[in-house]
């Protein structure tokens, strides 16, 4: 059995983005996300009850700049950060300006190999009933919840280094590996999955490929199998460009699509991604990206 993360999920995303109008357009007419909090250079984007599941800060660098991950309560989390000091790593606790801009009472961040921010929070701000989570075009709504946002492929700059520090200090659970072409005769993907507590497939994996960019793609999932074509017809009606249609992977099982965000890299629209079950779960590797479909525009 698989050693249990001591982090709920990965909670939320922040990214910088050139653009916060077209992202705007783009995540509630393309994605159906809801908009949360409005700020001169920032906006937050809702997936459920949560006030804040996507961060978007206006600052022209088209990137990530941190993830939150969730602890289910203050204690766990306290240990957590000092269990992360034991191992020389720096931990910063957040002021409470920080706090107000994710909607969370609490929140330490540390960086990692890439210089990228984690940040670890409790009590994230959830909205009014009232308020409840309606998408302007997703009829069922998004897979989120106690699973968390979502999940994000990464391109590390040493991603043996990375996978170290993820797996030997921030304490996530290895899924499982896939090392394979992208497409067929193209480059090759050596990318690590890790989940953590409430079980999501992966909220994160390390991918080592010859590209350019730092993030391969982020993921969201509906919780309808028909919200991912209509999301596709979207897609080709507003001329949103597709990276790779309709297909399904075989680790994760998740059928799904991938677009072309206004920051230039790619979000994974998917729905039927497995929860693991770290009792009965076996690591596997797999040498195929999907089992079918996934073809590049020009092949489809």
């Amino acid at each position: 059995m698989a050693a249990l993360s001591p982090i709920s999920s990965l909670g939320y995303m922040i990214y910088g983005v050139a653009d916060l109008a077209k992202w705007e357009d783009f995540a509630v007419n393309i994605l159906g996300t809801q908009v949360g909090i409005r700020n001169s250079n920032s906006l937050g984007l809702r997936l459920d009850d949560y006030e804040q599941r996507f961060l978007l800060i206006e600052d022209g660098s088209d990137d990530l700049l941190a993830l939150g991950w969730e602890f289910d309560t203050e204690t766990k989390l306290e240990v957590y950060v000092e269990q992360l000091r034991s191992c020389g790593v720096e931990v910063t606790a957040g002021d409470d300006a920080t706090a107000e801009l994710r909607r969370v009472d609490k929140l330490y961040t540390c960086l990692d190999p890439n210089g990228w921010h984690h940040e670890f929070y409790f009590s994230p701000r959830m909205v009014a009933l009232s308020k409840r989570f309606s998408s302007p075009v997703v009829a069922n709504g998004f897979l989120a919840d106690e699973l968390g946002v979502g999940h994000l492929v990464v391109i590390a700059k040493s991603a043996q280094e990375t996978n170290n520090f993820y797996q030997q200090t921030l304490g996530l659970t290895v899924s499982d590996y896939i090392k394979g072409e992208i497409a067929p005769g193209g480059p090759v993907l050596d990318a690590t999955f890790y989940h953590v507590g409430t079980g999501r497939h992966h909220s994160i994996a390390v991918a080592e490929a010859p590209v350019p960019q730092r993030i391969d793609h982020m993921m969201v999932q509906v919780n309808d199998l028909n919200d991912v074509g209509l999301a596709l017809d979207r897609c080709m009606a507003a001329n949103v460009p597709i990276r790779m249609g309709i297909g399904h992977h075989p680790n994760d099982q998740m059928t799904s699509f991938y677009m072309i965000t206004p920051s230039g890299f790619a979000c994974e629209y998917g729905w039927g991604g497995i929860i693991i079950d770290d009792d009965n779960w076996e690591v596997a590797r797999y040498s195929e990206l999907s089992d079918w479909g996934h073809k590049m525009p020009a092949m489809a």
